[in-house]
């Protein structure tokens, strides 16, 4: 599992300022969610969210300035809580004395950036949303083809990777081969992408491990992509039923999103990559309404009605 982000994250991917707390920097987050503290500022502590990033913009600040020296004090005692992971002022606004005298004695980062407040809010929920989000790593291929995300997933030896490398000679583009890392999204959508290690590399029996982007060219791969079906290779079983007109729609979970499963029988004679090039450009069809196997039986229920009222 990748490990949390810290406070030290966010001022290095956002460049900002370290007013105080460098001792802090190190605090992990939790929350994707943020938090501007007007109530409290107010006096108001008995619903405060400790545990996420606070923010304070002009209006928080403005309102401070009012205060007499006490309250401001009493504040910022309380605002700087030992479970908030950091303090981050907007608009390159003046740090009030008060925050960074508590802020030290209890070792809350206190950042700063020229940033809008909204602007900033945006920016860091979606940094924060994208680290926290839930992870796996799911053993299979992951290609883009015609547009849809398509995770190839099946036993050992069974020819993913040979059907993943026909697939990018026919134009369409490689993600991850072997490991793919999926992290779910607040929205419920799943994206994948390869480690690190092995990106744009792919193993093949016989042959060896080859690099795509360098054989290929830069067309040919893509860093990450939405997974939106998922085909199951496995080997052909004679007494199995497999369906035959596409009406019966499988699912399978993935952390705590269901897909669409296609499962695809293999056995010589076969050409996966076509199987799977036509099941990602029948899922486009199924997505702007049309669906070939129900217009099928619907055609076939008339035609065997007509045939009905013929012997009436």
């Amino acid at each position: 599992m990748p490990r949390k982000p810290r406070v030290a994250d966010l001022v290095a991917y956002f460049k900002l300022e370290v007013v105080c707390g460098e001792e802090g920097l190190n605090r992990n987050i939790t929350v994707a969610d943020l938090y501007r503290p007007g109530l409290e500022m107010a006096g108001y502590f008995a619903y405060h969210p400790r545990e996420r990033i606070h923010i304070l913009g002009r209006t928080e600040l403005t309102f401070f300035e009012t205060l007499s020296a006490e309250d401001k004090r009493a504040r910022m005692s309380v605002l700087c809580d030992p479970a908030t992971p950091c303090i981050v002022v907007s608009r390159g606004l003046t740090v009030p004395n008060e925050l960074i005298e508590e802020a030290n004695r209890d070792g809350v980062p206190v950042l700063r950036t020229q940033l809008a407040t909204t602007i900033l809010q945006s920016r860091l929920t979606g940094f924060l949303e994208d680290k926290l989000a839930p992870t796996t790593t799911i053993h299979g291929v992951l290609v883009e083809i015609y547009g849809v995300g398509i995770l190839i997933t099946g036993g050992s030896g069974i020819g993913k990777s040979e059907t993943a490398l026909e697939l990018v000679k026919r134009g369409h583009r490689l993600i991850a081969d072997d490991a793919v890392e999926i992290r779910q999204t607040a929205d419920n959508q799943l994206y994948g992408n390869a480690p690190e290690l092995i990106k744009h590399l792919l193993e093949i029996r016989g042959v060896g491990i080859i690099n795509v982007m360098t054989l290929f060219g830069a067309g040919a791969v893509r860093s990450s992509k939405r997974i939106t079906v998922v085909v199951k290779l496995e080997t052909w079983q004679q007494d199995r039923e497999y369906d035959r007109l596409g009406l019966d729609e499988e699912l399978t979970r993935i952390i705590d999103t269901d897909l669409p499963l296609v499962t695809i029988p293999v056995r010589p004679g076969r050409n996966l990559a076509v199987i799977i090039e036509v099941a990602a450009m029948n899922y486009r069809l199924k997505r702007m309404g049309y669906n070939a196997a129900l217009q099928f039986t619907n055609k076939l229920t008339e035609s065997l009605s007509g045939d009905l009222d013929d012997y009436e």
